[in-house]
């Protein structure tokens, strides 16, 4: 489940047993109780800034979720390249076309 998020765009955030008690906490004693989640900064925190909560995420997951990326979004920033390899590749072993 935790890699599939990441696949789908998905940030999953994991938070100590004691942390998601007080959020769960707060949602059932605030109505309209509301979080902001900061992934360039990696925090969970509640509206006023009373409550923030770390969290880590790896760069390249971070880097990813930040710009959109998908494995087929990775593998098209290297499009040029790919097309370069295919040419000089074809051009050297002809046959395999």
């Amino acid at each position: 489940f935790f890699n599939n998020c990441y696949k789908n765009g998905l940030l999953p955030i994991v938070l100590s047993e004691a942390e998601v008690d007080r959020l769960f906490h707060d949602t059932a004693a605030f109505p309209g109780f509301r979080l902001t989640i900061d992934l360039e900064r990696q925090t969970v925190a509640t509206v006023d800034g009373a409550t923030v909560f770390a969290f880590e995420v790896e760069p390249f997951r971070k880097h990813c979720l930040l710009n959109g990326l998908d494995d087929i979004g990775l593998t098209l920033q290297h499009a040029d390249e790919i097309r370069s390899f295919e040419a000089k590749h074809l051009a050297e072993q002809p046959w395999l076309a």
